[in-house]
């Protein structure tokens, strides 16, 4: 049986490697936890264990969901505001951490799995799970910043990619266009949909930008559990047959790149990098699937989010 030719995403003819590349940096000691903030099952081991939740949310946990996204929401648009040349980003972790605990919640990525910092800032060719450190932010760098908050028993996972001081023009359309690309995977699912029509949306635009996609990173279900068995592609495969029924919860979180997709490791076993060293950018929402469409959980109480402040800067 002959072999169907695999699609491949060309890079944009601004695919030039970030320069300087990013290398790690020192980490500050381990952030604590007062005694009295609810943890998740992981927190003191670092195992989540297997996935035994169900898919859908009950009625009060959705109600705890949209609260704790609310907060989450909120924390994110602070940390953005943080981001200018000079800050580093353990000082971006640092005030996250505080600001979950002053929101009476845990930072869902500390120790999970090991993970040793509050937050994920991933800078210019770091795809995702980029660690925060002692390295500054340079005039012209990109940054994505990914906040979790674990509150009333349910984790609300949302990112943005932020643009620091004067970015060049190629770094702004991946970052615009990745932010699109969000929104049109969020309202391309329907009740019932079939959940590759999540990545058919973000590939085809992708596409017509020549920016890769990202493929070893999918969005994932959320509740209860930072991570679900629900997987969310972001590429378009064809033999997904999974729907995405009314009061499932979930995360869309696109990467996309101006160069090649493919993904290597640091030997830390978190940071993934461009492997052509080229740019990459992440937008990310919590959602539910309603009886009308996807709705957004990780918005404040005002309806607000750093996704729409970015996306208006650049538009």
């Amino acid at each position: 049986m002959a072999k169907r030719k695999k699609r491949v995403t060309r890079p944009a003819n601004d695919a030039a490697p970030s320069l300087p590349p990013i290398t790690p940096g020192l980490l500050s000691p381990p952030r604590r936890v007062p005694a009295d903030i609810e943890r998740p099952p992981y927190a003191s081991t670092g195992d989540p264990g297997p996935s035994i939740s169900d898919l859908r949310r009950t009625p009060d946990e959705l109600s705890a969901m949209r609260r704790t996204g609310a907060k989450a929401a909120e924390i994110l648009l602070r940390a953005g505001e943080l981001v200018a040349p000079g800050i580093t980003t353990d000082a971006i972790d640092e005030f996250v951490h505080q600001a979950c605990i002053d929101a009476g919640g845990y930072p869902s990525p500390l120790n999970y799995r090991g993970f040793p910092k509050s937050v994920c800032t991933s800078v210019n060719e770091v795809i995702c799970h980029g660690i925060p450190d002692s390295r500054p932010l340079a005039d012209g760098d990109i940054i994505n910043i990914d906040v979790t908050l674990f509150c009333e028993g349910v984790h609300g996972d949302t990112s943005t990619t932020f643009l620091v001081g004067d970015v060049d023009d190629a770094s702004r359309r991946l970052v615009r266009e990745t932010a699109r690309s969000l929104d049109l995977a969020i309202t391309a699912v329907k009740p019932g949909g079939l959940v590759n029509e999540i990545g058919k949306a973000i590939e085809n635009h992708a596409r017509q930008h020549r920016l890769g996609v990202v493929r070893e990173f999918i969005g994932h279900g959320v509740g209860t559990e930072f991570h679900t068995n629900l997987q969310i592609p972001h590429y378009y495969e064809r033999r997904l047959q999974a729907r995405i029924e009314p009061m499932m919860s979930f995360t869309i979180e696109p990467m996309l790149t101006l160069g090649e997709p493919h993904a290597a490791l640091w030997d830390d076993d978190w940071t993934a990098v461009t492997i052509d060293g080229t740019r990459t950018a992440q937008f990310e929402h919590t959602l539910v699937m309603t009886d009308e469409g996807a709705e957004r959980l990780t918005i404040t109480a005002a309806g607000d989010c750093a996704h729409d402040h970015v996306a208006a800067m650049i538009a």
